[in-house]
């Protein structure tokens, strides 16, 4: 027990857990996970700019998987999930974690949902932030548009799906499930210790299908990063050339895997 009443969830406060009220705070983090349904998402992947500014995003043991080097921005809505509804923006690079393996880490993550933010924050590392982020279609082009603080707009994302992708090019791209990697930190204080570890987790898509199994729509798409920002610098994702854009339908888990390597304080 944390506390000296009987009343504990997941995280803190304890007597009223942000996230994870019916679990104890003793439960291992990878036995939690997050069930999501009826969601949708707009993406974009693309070749990157490589430069300095790029590779520095990437922890020591992690290199690109690919040359030149790839990486992507999803923009998901999720109108029922385990932590709420929320909507989303994650920032991609395509490596090898440090087992060689293909693996997306995550320089930047934005959502519109507290839980969301803490769950993500401190059971994977993940670096959320909380940001205005909408989605929209007209005629048969989708929007997906985010701004921090309300009224900055830092990304804009526009995709027309005229086509259906086949499974072999979603699999390729998103693998069931899709190993994710980012850096959790706990800042070291006197009399206690600090933590700094590489953690994978991973996101299991089960796609929306048709008869023959393909997963997505695909069609042309454009990522423009309409003003930059020092506090929020998404823009460092440069696109070179936008390999696809993407739409689809989805209900997903999201879990923490482990720790893949750890920093001495």
């Amino acid at each position: 027990m944390v506390l000296q009443g009987n009343e504990e969830g997941f995280a803190p406060p304890f007597d009223s857990s942000i996230y994870g009220a019916s679990y104890s705070p003793s439960t291992p983090g990878t036995e939690y996970a997050i069930e999501y349904d009826d969601c949708d998402a707009l993406a974009a992947f693309f070749t990157l700019e490589d430069d300095a500014s790029v590779r520095g995003l990437l922890p020591e043991g992690v290199e690109p998987f690919s040359e030149p080097m790839q990486g992507g921005v999803l923009v998901a809505r999720y109108p029922f999930s385990t932590v709420g509804e929320y909507n989303e923006v994650i920032a991609l690079l395509q490596v090898k974690d440090t087992n060689g393996e293909m693996a997306y880490y995550i320089p930047y993550i934005y959502v519109t949902n507290d839980a969301a933010m803490a769950a993500g924050r401190e059971l994977a590392g993940a670096p959320k932030k909380m940001a205005d982020i909408e989605f929209a279609r007209e005629g048969s082009v989708y929007e997906a548009t985010m701004e921090r603080p309300a009224g900055k707009r830092l990304l804009s994302l526009t995709a027309t799906p005229e086509q259906r992708a086949t499974g072999s090019m979603v699999d390729a791209l998103l693998p069931s499930p899709t190993p994710l990697l980012s850096v959790r930190h706990v800042p070291p204080i006197e009399g206690g210790d600090g933590l700094t570890q590489l953690v994978e987790w991973y996101a299991d898509f089960q796609f929306e299908e048709d008869g023959d199994g393909r997963k997505m729509w695909s069609g042309p798409a454009s990522v423009s990063y309409d003003s930059h920002s020092a506090q929020d610098p998404i823009h460092k994702l440069q696109p070179e050339s936008v390999l696809m854009g993407a739409y689809s339908k989805f209900r997903m888990e999201l879990g923490v895997t482990e720790v893949q390597k750890e920093w001495e304080h």
